[in-house]
């Protein structure tokens, strides 16, 4: 069933970037976008996992090297009922952590070594919960895709305000171009948003119900909300933050911002995890 929605989800987003091209550029506009899309759609299946780590200078960790770490993920890919996923150690005082791949068989677990230093076991167990959920659903291929064509269609848009469309009989009329122009990075924008947002409410429930102790990631997550306001990431980027269990940029965000983020406020996720106390 999984696989069945992200194949769904995945189609909507390239029909609608290769409408909006053929909005701005007419048939010629749209058959350019449809094969930037499939370009950008292999790419990002077979390439970001690889891409995010390196660009984090993530280290990979066995058994011998970070024997407790590697047994947690262990005993919830077991539980979860996943491959087990390759495991890593970003060097970063700022405590976070992320998932990364494209299917469970080529899934990836990464936290920082902030993480590592200022949760004990149980919340840690819970944070790494948290991410196989992630893995188990697919979220990771999904968020990364629509972060990828969300960025395309404002370079699409940005390109109708440069060239104007194709040709004259298929231009759109120039109201029109101009709502597109503003409008399409907006939405695609907010749609990413969207998905982000409810993937983590739904990896916050996985997580309970995996640890079956929804206490352990409301403790963790109000950890890693009061440190990352003090700090942010060394190599951190808004085209990853989507990734992270909590916000990387949260010591920067504004009241205005925030209704932008990709994640919901800590303090809805905290207590929706409270509700689930009565249920697991």
């Amino acid at each position: 069933m999984e696989v069945v929605k992200t194949t769904i989800l995945l189609t909507l987003l390239t029909l609608g970037f290769v409408w909006i091209g053929g909005m701005i550029g007419g048939k010629s506009g749209m058959m350019i976008a449809f094969i930037m899309a499939l370009g950008m759609n292999f790419w990002s299946y077979f390439n970001s996992d690889k891409m995010v780590l390196s660009h984090y200078h993530a280290v990979e960790v066995d058994e011998r090297s970070a024997q407790g770490l590697y047994a947690i993920v262990r005993r919830l890919a077991q539980k979860a009922g996943t491959p087990m996923p390759k495991v890593y150690i970003i060097p970063d005082h700022v405590p976070n952590a992320f998932a990364t791949g494209r299917n469970p068989q080529h899934a990836a677990v990464a936290v920082t070594e902030g993480l590592l230093e200022l949760l004990d076991e149980d919340e840690v167990e819970a944070v790494l919960a948290h991410e196989m959920s992630h893995v188990k659903h697919y979220d990771i291929l999904i968020s990364t895709i629509a972060a990828t064509i969300a960025g395309a269609i404002a370079m699409l848009a940005n390109f109708g305000m440069m060239f104007g469309g194709g040709d004259r009989e298929e231009r759109p009329n120039p109201i029109v171009m101009m709502a597109l122009v503003f409008l399409a990075p907006m939405a695609a924008s907010i749609v990413q948003m969207a998905v982000s947002r409810n993937r983590e409410f739904l990896a916050d429930e996985g997580a309970a119900k995996l640890t079956k102790h929804p206490e352990w990631l409301q403790s963790a997550l109000m950890k890693l909300e009061n440190y990352n306001k003090q700090g942010v990431m060394h190599d951190a980027t808004p085209q990853s933050a989507h990734m992270f269990i909590v916000n990387p940029f949260t010591g920067k965000d504004i009241s205005f911002s925030s209704l932008f983020s990709t994640h919901p406020s800590t303090q809805n996720r905290i207590a929706r995890l409270e509700a689930l106390k009565e249920t697991i």
